[in-house]
């Protein structure tokens, strides 16, 4: 039997290339070895999405993104986390195993009470316990569904080591393989992806190139990529451009080496450049686009999916909380 790989996605905004590069073309490329968990996480979103409608939205877009680059409901596990009761039972479950150090050294509670005392304001200003105990809601959803592996970004191996602590203390306590133990797995690197302003593409600086722009927003969007002064017929270094970077990304090895000689010989200018990057996401994204604002126009379609992929997870999901409450005695 393949092993398991485990992907949650966050509805808190338009999914953009740098969210694609990163994190959704390499999970979906999991299918070949590994039986795929996808999940919209939309309870972690609580945290900072807490408007109904935007909520709704945000879900639709995620699901449509996913699924309009390769996502295969028949193939993989696909469904919205709110749907599985299951999940949020064994949260609070594993909460009963969990030591409060642990949520005092999780990152994203840390990172909150720096900025405060930075600020001068009481370390705790603003924390909601959604945030608090992000990591025990986090925990239920990778080990309920016997995840081998879950791909994260290296400034996420703490959530993944997290599980496999409380999985490991669980299974110990009750001298029984209850939860199979997770790894963490990075993604091979694609380096920094570049946003408008050249640095790292990042909803926090406003720099972001969403992925599925129609062509004639695509074109604004890209002419606002930051370049040098250099005039058409200067030779130009393609390794120091950011426009050039993003191309590389999505075009083959030929295409390129095509290009980069352009830059170097010269006569080429930025509106070129940005031309050409422009004409590969398109190959590359074009049809993916059409499909995505095909199934935001008919949202009972994402529906039909997300509900036939609540049936099967709940199967599941059933399974594993009736052995953890016949251990728990809650049974």
């Amino acid at each position: 039997m393949k092993k398991i790989s485990l992907t949650g996605i966050k509805p808190t905004g338009t999914p953009h290339l740098g969210n694609y590069l990163g994190a959704i073309r390499p999970a979906l490329d999991l299918t070949k070895t590994y039986d795929a968990v996808y999940f919209i996480a939309d309870y972690h979103a609580l945290t900072t999405v807490q408007n109904g409608a935007e909520m709704r939205e945000n879900i639709y877009k995620v699901a449509a993104t996913w699924l309009a680059l390769g996502l295969n409901p028949e193939e993989s596990l696909f469904y919205k986390q709110s749907d599985i009761p299951e999940i949020f039972e064994l949260s609070w479950a594993l909460s009963c195993f969990t030591p409060k150090g642990f949520m005092n050294r999780a990152h994203a509670y840390k990172d909150k009470v720096a900025k405060n005392t930075a600020a001068g304001e009481d370390p705790d200003a603003n924390v909601n316990m959604g945030l608090y105990c992000y990591p025990c809601l986090m925990d239920a959803d990778i080990l309920m569904f016997g995840a081998d592996i879950v791909p994260v970004g290296k400034d996420q191996k703490q959530h993944v080591e997290f599980a496999r602590d409380i999985a490991i203390k669980f299974n110990k306590h009750f001298k029984e393989d209850v939860f199979t133990i997770p790894e963490p797995v990075f993604a091979e690197s694609t380096g920094v992806i570049p946003g408008l302003d050249g640095r790292k593409m990042s909803k926090s600086y406003d720099n972001i190139i969403d992925i599925f722009l129609q062509p004639k927003d695509l074109k604004k969007k890209l002419g606002k990529i930051v370049t040098n002064s250099q005039g058409i017929e200067e030779p130009k270094d393609p390794d120091s451009c950011n426009v050039f970077k993003l191309y590389k990304l999505f075009a083959t090895p030929e295409q390129t080496e095509a290009l980069a000689a352009r830059y170097r010989a010269g006569g080429m200018g930025w509106g070129h450049a940005k031309a050409e990057l422009q004409a590969v996401l398109e190959e590359h994204l074009g049809v993916a686009r059409d499909k995505y604002f095909d199934l935001l126009s008919h949202p009972e379609e994402i529906d039909k999916i997300l509900a036939y992929g609540k049936e099967k997870a709940r199967v599941k999901s059933k399974a594993m909380m009736d052995k953890v409450r016949n251990l728990l005695g809650t049974y």
